[in-house]
């Protein structure tokens, strides 16, 4: 019967207009993936029949289909609005500690009063912390960024040429005419405590070997060590420290602190000058650190989570973990623009983010709905066109039936 056709058209273009309608109301859903309606023709079946002669039966409901395509990005202010450029979903879930139950696209997280990383459901975003095992990442925001005692001071200086002896001898620090040049430069210890180190250089020019200088180091007003003998060519590079060919480092300490390891300091003169110009510090550096408070949290492509310290030191808290299926389509909606794991779409695959095909992270955006309205409001007059097509079809078939009831 026609009636029965018309029916299953009418289910058809329901379904299809209610699946429309669904994307159009989450075109500004966050991580949102559209969907589509698939269809397919019935016909009936009889034994020996002859298909070339049956007219179908209508139609039915195939699929579902989601559309996994890649959403527009909307950057904002918040470091924790995060966004997949690839594939990839975010792994969720429902503890700290527990496994993962959900997968998301949708990147708006936020910091509970533990300082753990959730959705606005609260479920945990889950990826390596700092033991490397997964579970759901913490944001440290009280903790102290641990110093690191000074080892090595690169000093790069050129040595006025035009300089010789001072008259004034033995060197005293406190006597600015036993030395002709001096710079310093703050150092730390093992407690992230500051400790200036003063280098004095003395010219022996013009004693032999010429073009010789000696070094004194003094910490916090204690000797730290020397002289150390630097020797440099007629052309004005260094050859030696303390007259090894080709050296170009000296070792002071260690040095006894109270409460604190002892510092030993390796200072690095390479690139030294000595030329007939001006003295000067063309390069000064040093590799500790004090302690430090946090100031700040980054979340880089690769999804590692840094966390800035006022030392200037960052320290690495986790990375993000992205899982992948081999049928997306296979996912189970659970809502909340999540999804479970199920038969059909395999086991999850877990990656850092860049590697085994997952996408890189974009932190400060967010991935916005697939929707394209405009498709899908010509869609949307399409299927209700479909819609009265089959309703008149219903109407044609009562027509037939009550004409049929009139013969007499």
């Amino acid at each position: 019967m026609a009636f029965n056709t018309a029916l299953s058209g009418l289910s058809a273009a329901a379904l299809d207009l209610q699946t429309t309608g669904n994307n159009i109301a989450n075109a500004n859903t966050t991580g949102f993936k559209k969907s589509r309606a698939e269809f397919a023709d019935v016909y009936a079946k009889s034994l020996g029949g002859n298909s070339k002669v049956l007219p179908g039966s209508g139609v039915r409901t195939s699929a579902i289909a989601q559309s996994f395509t890649q959403g527009n990005m909307e950057y904002t202010d918040n470091v924790l609005d995060l966004a997949i450029n690839g594939a990839g979903f975010f792994v969720l879930a429902d503890s700290p500690t527990g496994a993962p139950t959900a997968y998301t696209r949708a990147g708006a997280f936020k910091l509970d009063k533990d300082g753990y990383i959730v959705t606005n459901q609260g479920k945990y975003l889950v990826g390596w912390g700092k033991d490397f095992s997964l579970q759901g990442l913490k944001v440290e925001t009280t903790g102290t960024g641990a110093p690191k005692a000074t080892g090595q001071v690169k000093l790069q200086v050129n040595l006025d040429a035009k300089s010789v002896q001072p008259s004034a001898t033995p060197f005293d620090p406190t006597k600015p005419e036993t030395y002709n040049h001096v710079t310093s430069v703050t150092v730390y210890d093992s407690l992230g405590n500051a400790h200036t180190v003063t280098s004095y250089f003395v010219s022996k020019n013009p004693t032999t070997p010429p073009n010789s200088w000696d070094v004194y180091q003094y910490i916090d007003g204690n000797s730290l060590g020397g002289p150390t003998a630097l020797e440099f060519s007629t052309t004005g590079s260094l050859l030696s420290v303390d007259g090894t060919p080709g050296n170009t480092t000296a070792t002071y300490g260690p040095y006894a602190i109270p409460g604190a390891d002892p510092l030993t300091i390796v200072y690095d003169f390479a690139n030294s000058t000595q030329y007939n110009s001006d003295f000067s510090v063309d390069s000064l550096s040093q590799d500790g650190y004090s302690a430090g408070i946090f100031t700040g949290l980054t979340i880089d492509e690769q999804g590692n989570l840094w966390a800035s310290f006022s030392n200037g030191s960052p320290q690495k808290l986790g990375q993000i973990a992205l899982a992948r299926f081999a049928n997306e389509q296979g996912l189970t909606k659970l809502g909340d623009t999540l999804w479970a794991e199920s038969f059909a779409s395999g086991e999850r695959l877990l990656n850092p983010p860049g590697i085994g095909g997952s996408g890189s992270i974009q932190s400060g955006a967010l991935e916005t709905s697939n929707v394209d309205l405009s498709k899908e409001l010509v869609h949307l007059i399409v299927a209700q066109q479909a819609y009265q097509a089959n309703a008149e079809t219903i109407s044609t078939e009562n027509q037939v039936i009550q004409s049929l009831l009139n013969i007499r």
